[in-house]
């Protein structure tokens, strides 16, 4: 939006979704134009034997900035409200009867109550305060010169106006906090997916900590014990594997200061070793068990620590979507190892990977009945966000989705070669 925009005033209602909505101040302003001003001119010469000159000049006064007050609600009620007075004032010359309305006949009374309406819709408290106490000092002024006494019934340009000043400001203060409330909707979603992409990607640094710590560990004993097991080490590749047991160490420290910092109260249960593709039967298994039939084709295939903790995590996941969200649902889980040989011709696989690759598929059945409610399990991630993030941790895709049939689909490329990870 330009500066000039901004500056721009914007027409009532403008914001509403539908049309109709956005055109309705138009027409009401239109409407009100082409029947008060023809109206104020004869009732204010016929009855109250006002001048047809003067009476056209207030007619015209106040009912065409009813149109501006469509986007200009306060210079609008500037001008009727002076038309208005000086009507009031203009009738103090002319003998009309009693029981006629004064200092402000009905047509001006409805002019009036649009106009403070359109102001509530648009105006700030304060100047609301300000327009009523304009309306009643003027009205409870012309009462001490009114040409046949006051009563009740002449404020009642005071009180429809207040009236319609405070509807006007109720709906545009309501309106203004449903907005609020949808911007913070808004910013509340995206700090949660930003929350929720965050704490998946601490909880994967911790268990790579675990898989990275092993392989650092067994570096350390091998080079901690070198200069027992292989006879007669000379003295200087003796003190290269002392370098390399204290430099193995000093990361494994630096690693677990880190770990530290990413673990919580509630991770106690991390300590335990990280699984992978021998696991996965024993999560086929704990699932079969929930009620829902389940089958699972194995991979015996030696994969990286990496990706078959990820390929496990994958799994879980999807599973315990099956039973959050369609129990009961026959599953199929099936773990494969993909070569290019394995493509049409033999050709390059189409995500450029070249290397052997660990397929996870998970595909479940629509399920027997639709669920009562969401059914909660232990959490175990958090959904496709997790499954993404592991799967770019290792260079992987990832197609999850539902199919036609009213089931879902999760299947993961892994790689498994050495170029392919890095």
């Amino acid at each position: 939006m330009t500066p000039v925009e901004a500056e721009r005033p914007r027409a009532l209602l403008a914001g509403a979704s539908r049309r109709w909505v956005r055109l309705l101040p138009w027409a009401v302003a239109f409407v009100l134009c082409v029947v008060l001003l023809p109206t104020t001119i004869v009732v204010l010469t016929a009855d109250y034997g006002l001048n047809g000159g003067v009476a056209s000049a207030l007619a015209v006064a106040q009912s065409a900035p009813l149109l501006l007050a469509v986007v200009r609600p306060l210079h609008a009620w500037y001008v009727v409200f002076a038309a208005d007075v000086a009507g009031a004032l203009a009738l103090l010359g002319v003998d009309f009867e009693q029981r006629l309305l004064w200092p402000f006949p009905p047509m001006e009374l409805v002019g009036y109550i649009a106009l403070c309406l359109a102001l509530g819709l648009r105006e700030r408290r304060r100047t609301l305060v300000l327009v009523w106490l304009a309306t009643a000092g003027a009205n409870v002024g012309l009462g001490f010169v009114a040409p046949h006494g006051s009563g009740a019934k002449e404020l009642l340009f005071t009180i429809l106006g207040g009236v319609a000043l405070l509807l006007g400001g109720v709906l545009r203060e309501r309106s203004e906090v449903q907005r609020r409330l949808v911007e913070q909707e808004t910013i509340s979603e995206a700090e949660r997916g930003r929350r929720t992409l965050l704490e998946e990607r601490a909880r994967i640094a911790r268990e790579l900590h675990d898989v990275v710590a092993h392989h650092m560990s067994v570096i350390t004993v091998q080079a901690d014990t070198a200069e027992y097991r292989l006879a007669a080490l000379p003295p200087d590749v003796r003190e290269e594997f002392t370098s390399i047991a204290a430099t193995a160490r000093e990361s494994l420290g630096e690693m677990r200061r880190l770990l530290g910092v990413l673990r919580n109260e509630e991770a106690h249960g991390e300590l335990a070793p990280q699984p992978g593709l021998a696991q996965i039967g024993q999560l086929v298994e704990a699932t079969a068990r929930t009620g829902g039939p389940v089958d699972f084709t194995p991979c015996d295939a030696e994969v990286p620590e990496a990706v078959g903790l990820s390929a496990y995590r994958i799994v879980q996941e999807a599973l315990a979507n099956v039973v959050r969200h369609a129990p009961g649902a026959a599953t199929h889980v099936s773990l494969s190892v993909s070569r290019p040989a394995d493509g049409q011709g033999g050709e390059q696989p189409a995500d450029g990977q070249g290397g052997e690759r660990l397929t996870v598929l998970v595909v479940n059945d629509p399920p027997p009945e639709p669920p009562a409610g969401p059914l909660e399990v232990g959490g175990t991630g958090h959904g496709l966000v997790g499954m993404r993030e592991r799967v770019r941790l290792v260079g992987g895709t990832l197609d999850a989705g539902p199919l036609p049939d009213g089931g879902f689909r999760v299947a993961a490329q892994l790689p498994l070669t050495e170029e392919d990870l890095t």
